[in-house]
């Protein structure tokens, strides 16, 4: 007797751009077809038009009924960081037990705490994928190819039959797998996607009366201007303290490379542009993997 998948089921809370392209590429993915596993969702925000939409994109079921919706053996949130926070005082009355939890927000110390103390079974998740545009209708399951998706366990149960169906459905979905503490996730993500976010919008905004004459390289620097505030809000707002401390010592570094262009310090103005140039080739080829 074939023995079923300890995941059969998979409900996402939130069906815009990370939501949906993620169903979209479990949908494709071997493993998911192998074992025939649904894929329902929620979104409060839907019309009927929309509900027929995704489900022309991949979407099984579009449920309504709470109780159905979290009896599912695993549940995505992939509304806003700060809706997902308060769904699982929710989750933690109507969801099974044996419910797998995990989210994509792009933070993860407040909501991993939440389920914490929720006592609930909680691996965090960050596609490290996206665009500006939002919304289902700009989602895409070649999105999330080849692209490395975050994982937070705080509890260990990637170890368990879940959690390593979970990274093997990941996997098989075309996607690489990196583990790191919740608190972890915060700090380096707050360095290398929330600070390049508020320089891209910042920038754009110094510039603003200049932008009729400027060229293609400054469209390809501030292209994440062009984000919205809405997913912003709730990303900066929990993870505050580490985007203002990446921002300070930004500053600093500023400050520094202000003088050494004033006092015409082009031996140290070379450095910066050998390592910047070594480091650019690394990232090219990681993303070239």
């Amino acid at each position: 007797m074939t023995e079923h998948p300890p995941i059969r089921s998979i409900s996402f809370i939130g069906l815009g751009l990370i939501g949906m392209s993620m169903l979209r590429a479990i949908k494709c993915s071997p493993l998911a077809i192998e074992n025939n596993i649904l894929l329902q969702g929620f979104d409060p925000n839907f019309t009927d038009g929309d509900r027929q939409r995704v489900s022309e994109l991949g979407l099984e079921r579009f449920v309504n009924d709470k109780i159905q919706l979290y009896s599912a053996d695993l549940i995505i949130l992939s509304a806003p960081v700060e809706v997902n926070i308060a769904l699982l005082e929710e989750i933690k009355l109507l969801a099974p037990t044996t419910t797998l939890i995990s989210d994509v927000s792009s933070t993860k110390s407040l909501i991993a705490r939440k389920a914490w103390e929720l006592d609930l079974p909680f691996i965090g998740m960050h596609p490290m994928a996206g665009k500006e545009q939002q919304g289902y209708h700009e989602s895409h399951e070649e999105l999330l190819q080849g692209r490395r998706i975050i994982l937070c366990d705080d509890k260990n149960l990637l170890s368990g039959k879940k959690g390593t169906f979970l990274t093997d459905l990941l996997h098989s979905a075309g996607c690489t797998t990196l583990c790191m503490t919740p608190d972890e996730h915060d700090r380096i993500i707050a360095k290398v996607s929330h600070l390049p976010q508020l320089l891209s919008t910042l920038l754009m905004a110094y510039c603003g009366e200049s932008i009729s004459k400027s060229g293609p390289g400054f469209a390809t620097f501030t292209r994440l201007a062009g984000s919205s505030w809405q997913i912003w809000r709730d990303i900066i707002a929990t993870n505050s303290d580490n985007i203002a401390d990446e921002l300070g010592y930004f500053s600093n570094e500023l400050a520094q490379l202000s003088q050494e262009v004033r006092h015409g310090d082009l031996e140290r103005l070379e450095s910066r542009f050998s390592d910047a140039n070594r480091l650019y080739q690394t990232l090219k080829e990681m993303n070239q993997q």
